[in-house]
Parts: C-alpha cells; sequence; structure tokens
C-alpha cells in the first residue's frame, strides 16, 4: 500500500537521512509500541503513520510491540483491538510483533547488573515520602535513607523482593543517578515496584514488574531498533533513557520527540475516554461519537482519510491544536470519490403524483456514482406514491430553492419533472402530503420539448421504501478545548445533541448493505452500515452531512 501521506520529509527523517550518509547507522528500525490498556484513538494515528511509514520509506521495518509491564490495566481485549486498528490503517507488523514481557528475564538480569555496579538501590520509601526528599527542579534534593547500602545488601534485598518477601509497594528498586539534577526524572527514579497481579502473558511468574521508563529503552535495545520516536511529553524522559543504555553498556537507539496530534472539539487521553465510557455517557470504546480509531471505522471515517490528515498535519517540535474541520474535510474528500451513492429520505413527506396509475410500477436505472462508469448502475422502484424531504418544499419559495412549491416543476431524479399542484397541512400548519402531476413524456428526467428544469430532488418509492434506524452524529463536546477550564469537569462540555435516532425511508437496494459499507445518501450526507445492521432491520450511521445545502 502506498502510504504516501505519512512520509514527507521532516526533521526526523534529516536526521535519519544523516544517520545513513554518515554511516552512524546502516538500517532504520522503528516501533510502534502501545500499551494494551485502552483502545487507540485519533492521536495514535499520527504516530502509527509515522512509524511504519519511516521504516516503509527506507525499507527498514517497524515492529509492534505491546508494553505490557503494568498486569492490572491490561486486557487481550485491548491487544485485539489495536491490531486491528493498525491493520486497518493500512499497515503490517508481519512477523515482527514483541511484548514486553519477552524480556522481563533480561531486564531483571539488568537490574542486577545496575546493583551490582551500585547504579541501583533498594528503597523503602513511600512513593509520596520519598516525593519530599526528591524536591523540586529549582533546589536539590535530599539523599534517601538506604541510598548508600552496599551491593550486597541491596542484592539480598532485591531477590527478597523477587521472591515476594515484601508486601506490595513496601520497596522499590530505584536508579541511583543525581539528587541534585534539575531534571526530577534523574533523581533516582524507580525501576521496578511489587504488584502481586496475574499477567495476561506471564501469569504469576513475577510480583515485581519493571517500570514504563526502565522497560522501554531495554526493550528498544534488545530488538535493535534505531530511530525511537516518541510524543513531547517523554523529551524530560530522554537523559533516563540514554543513562540506563549507556550504564548497561548496551546497544543505544536514538529516541526522537515530536508533536502529538491534538485535535479541537475532542479529548486525547485514554483515562478520560475510559471515563465516559464506565459512566454510560457513550456506548462503549467503540461508539461513532468518539474519537477511538475503531469508533471512526464505525462512523465511516476511512483509512485513507485519517492517512491524509496526518501527512498534512506534518511532523513538528511544537504543540499544536488542529482544527477538527481538517479531518472532516479530508474525510468528505475521500466518501465523495469512494462513497456509492443511495436514495434515503431521512425526514419524510408524502407526494402522491395523482395522474398517474395507482397499480403501475416503473423501475429506473440510474449510476451507482456519477463521475465512475466502472461502478455500474442499479435499478430503483418508482410508484405512484413518494417520499421526499420535508425541506424540499417551501410555501414561498424564493428563486433559489432547489425544491417544489406550488406551481413549480421539479424533476424527481432519474425518472420524471413533476409540478406541486396542491399542498395539505396538519392543524399546526406543518405540510404532511403534497398532491402533485407528472409529465409522462420526460422519462428520465428531461423534457423533449428541451424545457430546462433548474431543481433536481431526491425520493423514495412509498410502496417500496425500508425503514432504518438511522443515528444521526454531531461532534461529542460543544468547546473547542474541552480540558481547557480546570475549573470544570470535561463531561460538562458534552454535547447533549451530538446523537439523534430517526426513522429513515431507504431505497430496497440498501437492505443489501454489510456493516462497514458506506454511501453518499443523494443530497443529505454520507452514511455507513452500522455493526449492528442487518437487512431485516438497517442501522445506518451519518458520518458528515454535505456541504451543499439548498439554497
Amino acid at each position: 500500500m502506498n502510504n504516501d501521506e505519512s512520509t514527507v520529509s521532516n526533521f526526523i527523517h534529516d536526521i535519519i537521512d544523516a544517520d545513513l550518509a554518515s554511516g552512524k547507522r546502516t538500517e532504520v528500525v522503528t516501533r510502534f509500541p502501545p500499551e494494551p490498556n485502552g483502545y487507540l484513538h485519533i492521536g495514535h494515528a499520527k504516530a502509527i503513520c509515522l512509524d511504519f511509514g519511516t521504516a516503509a520509506k527506507y525499507g527498514g521495518r517497524c515492529h509492534l510491540r505491546f508494553d505490557d509491564t503494568n498486569p492490572e490495566a491490561e486486557d487481550e481485549e485491548y491487544v485485539s483491538a489495536i491490531k486491528e486498528d493498525v491493520k486497518w490503517l493500512g499497515f503490517d507488523w508481519g512477523e515482527h510483533l514483541y511484548w514486553a514481557s519477552d524480556y522481563f528475564d533480561t531486564m531483571y538480569e539488568y537490574a542486577v547488573r545496575l546493583i551490582n555496579k551500585g547504579k541501583a538501590y533498594v528503597c523503602d520509601l513511600p512513593q509520596e515520602e520519598f516525593k519530599n526528599y526528591r524536591g523540586i527542579p529549582t533546589e536539590p534534593g535530599t539523599e534517601p535513607p538506604g541510598r548508600n547500602r552496599s551491593i550486597e545488601e541491596n542484592m539480598a534485598l532485591f531477590e527478597k523482593m523477587k521472591n515476594g518477601e515484601f508486601a506490595d509497594g513496601a520497596c522499590v528498586l530505584r536508579a541511583k543517578i543525581d539528587m541534585a539534577s534539575p531534571n526530577l526524572h534523574m533523581r533516582d527514579p524507580a525501576l521496578y515496584r511489587i504488584k502481586r497481579a496475574t499477567h495476561h502473558n506471564t501469569g504469576d511468574t513475577w510480583c515485581i514488574y519493571p517500570m514504563y521508563d526502565f522497560a522501554h529503552c531495554i526493550e528498544d535495545s534488545i530488538e535493535g531498533v534505531t530511530h525511537s520516536m516518541c510524543t513531547l511529553e517523554f523529551e524530560v524522559h530522554r537523559p533516563l533513557y540514554d543513562w540506563i543504555l549507556q550504564t548497561l553498556e548496551v546497544f543505544q537507539p536514538q529516541q526522537i520527540e515530536f508533536s502529538r496530534l491534538n485535535l479541537t472539539y475532542t479529548v486525547m487521553s485514554k483515562r478520560k475516554l475510559l471515563e465516559l465510557v464506565k459512566e454510560k455517557l457513550v456506548n462503549g470504546w467503540n461508539a461513532p461519537r468518539m474519537p477511538t480509531i475503531c469508533g471512526m471505522r464505525r462512523r465511516g471515517f476511512t483509512a485513507e482519510a485519517i492517512r491524509k490528515l496526518c501527512g498534512l498535519v506534518g511532523c513538528t517540535k511544537f504543540e499544536s491544536i488542529t482544527e477538527v474541520e481538517l479531518l472532516e474535510s479530508c474525510v468528505r474528500d475521500d466518501l465523495n470519490e469512494n462513497s456509492l451513492r443511495a436514495m434515503a429520505v431521512v425526514d419524510p413527506l408524502k407526494v402522491v403524483i395523482e395522474n398517474y396509475p395507482a397499480d403501475l410500477v416503473e423501475e429506473f436505472e440510474v449510476p451507482n456514482h456519477p463521475q465512475k462508469e466502472e461502478a455500474g448502475k442499479r435499478t430503483i422502484p418508482f410508484s405512484r406514491e413518494l417520499w421526499i424531504e420535508h425541506d424540499d418544499y417551501m410555501d414561498e419559495a424564493p428563486n433559489k430553492f432547489k425544491g417544489f412549491t406550488i406551481g413549480r416543476e421539479v424533476r424527481l431524479r432519474g425518472a420524471y419533472l413533476a409540478t406541486c399542484t396542491e399542498v395539505i397541512k396538519d392543524a399546526t400548519g406543518n405540510p404532511i402530503e403534497l398532491r402533485c402531476t407528472y409529465d409522462p413524456d420526460t422519462k428520465g428526467g428531461s423534457a423533449p420539448d428541451g424545457r430546462k428544469v433548474k431543481s433536481t430532488i431526491h425520493w423514495v418509492s412509498a410502496k417500496h421504501a425500508v425503514d432504518a434506524e438511522v443515528r444521526l452524529y454531531e461532534r461529542l463536546f460543544t468547546v473547542e478545548n474541552p480540558l481547557g477550564d480546570k475549573e470544570k469537569d470535561f463531561k460538562e462540555f458534552l454535547n447533549p445533541e451530538s446523537l439523534e435516532v430517526i426513522t429513515a425511508k431507504l431505497e430496497p437496494a440498501l437492505t443489501k448493505a454489510q456493516p462497514g459499507d458506506r454511501f453518499q445518501f443523494e443530497r443529505v450526507g454520507y452514511f455507513c452500515a452500522d455493526l449492528d445492521t442487518t437487512a431485516e432491520a438497517p442501522v445506518f450511521n451519518r458520518t458528515f452531512t454535505l456541504r451543499s445545502a439548498r439554497m
């Protein structure tokens, strides 16, 4: 698959070019290292495109590696979902699937090596109490008790940690670096903690687990990763990444940081998204309102559009926020190009063609895509009674209005020209039915005498219409930055109108739609067949409305 969008040159590629030219590196190995503690969101898509796209650009390889160092938060459900998302985006790790837990034995040996070098010690201070010793960046910290224990004492204590002789949280193994460093991450960070939890890969073999900062660099080193790309929040962790590998005297990849993808009207935090799921404010991780990759896929977003967004946003060192309209534009452009057309009425208004035979049913052939002959054609039934959109009628319509009004002739797409002669309203004055006449000499929608009709509307035969549940989605939040007001809970900004469920009238061919099939409902918007859809009970999600309006 061509992923040019994700391999546009950037400052990381400039570094790689220099490394290859100087002989510092002879190949390019990258990795995408998700933690299996949640579903991936649109922010992860940028990292996926960068990691896999960079490896592809240089003829290298990209590993998919699960950083499963926290067994309490991990689940096989997340592992399966992550694999599916990466493949859906168009990338493949081949045989290079790895787990942090594959290296637990090696990590333990490396921890022992640090102790024997006098570079690690067992600390029995509670985490909150250690923070008092660690201090603040502008002032040096204080050496905690036990920092200068002998190597033999630390080896014995670490062995007891491994053997389960201490309670959870009773002590940790710390790197012995610099309690006066201006970088708090270098003030004796924790390397191992005690956690009695069954691991999904190693079971109950271990009761101590490496901290992420210790594990991550070792995993990169073991796998021969050459360029380890991380988001900017890891920049302050890089000195620790380098210190661990240099002190262990093992292969040292280069960590490079880039700005993460931020979108307006969106929350990019797995913890926050988990709140929405747990509090049932959305219907699961794959709810179409969620910014998760699986949620966007279910709503009808395409992998091509997401990759295009990542290419347009680019890769820099500067944090910024991207307007969600750019993502929406990428999706609309792709759907316009590649979605088959169909006719559906989401706000039905009855039309009766009074001079059309009551028992006659005709079939009209219409293209599946106006610009793609190879997409073929389909037949749609036509009868005396039709459904059209409510807003395709106005009592006193201006000239630019593209719908029915009394006395105006309108083209029924692909069928006939028809004129509205009467409107029937309910007690509140709302139109409930139009009475029309049609010109039988205009079959196919064109007049033999050459007269021009400016207005064309879509329709569905009432006799053949299929009722479908249609879910109309809008943005999940009402403000550009839901996390911007620190005084308020981000959930206060949830959009109460982000989901509306209606019953629409569909042309019968749409009963054949399979989950994930995308369509442009003509003049209405882009829609995707939901996971719940069946031929007997179709369900469609609105991806986006069309840009155009009826006026």
